[in-house]
This record gives C-alpha cells, structure tokens and sequence, in this order.
C-alpha cells in the first residue's frame, strides 16, 4: 500500500461510524460498472416488503449489539 493510500486509509478510519459506512458504499458503488436491473427491481421489492414489515410492527427492530452477539453465537456454534 503506498504511503499516500495509507494515510488515506488512516484519515477515514478516524471518521465516525456513519461516514466510514458511507464512504465505504462509494467506494463499492464505484466498482460496479454494470446495473442488472432485474436484480435491482428485486432488491427494491425486497426493500420495501422489509419497510412495510416494520412499519406494520409484524417484525421488530433489534440493537446492532444485539444483533452482533446473536450472530457471533451462531457462528460459535451456541
């Protein structure tokens, strides 16, 4: 990694939470050149199912440390 990326990377993980996520998305959003828009018509069916969902109250919203503990016992095998 050269030293300019360095610093970069440096610089942006000293960001709070949210601008890191956003930076990050950016950064993955640049990368993909090409749009299926068959997947990108599911994804937003998808989202919005999930949207309707919890604004119906049918599922409920967790704490993400919450959801890191349960995902960290599956993945231990608890």
């Amino acid at each position: 990694m050269s030293p300019d990326v360095s610093d970069l990377l440096k610089k942006a993980l000293a960001l709070p939470p949210e601008a890191r996520a956003a930076l990050a998305d950016c950064l993955l959003e640049s990368l993909d050149d090409t749009v299926d828009e068959g997947v990108e018509k599911e994804w937003n069916k998808e989202i919005a199912l999930r949207i309707s969902e919890l604004d119906s109250g049918k599922v409920k919203p967790i704490p993400w440390a919450e959801a890191r503990r349960q995902i960290s016992d599956i993945l231990n095998g608890r």
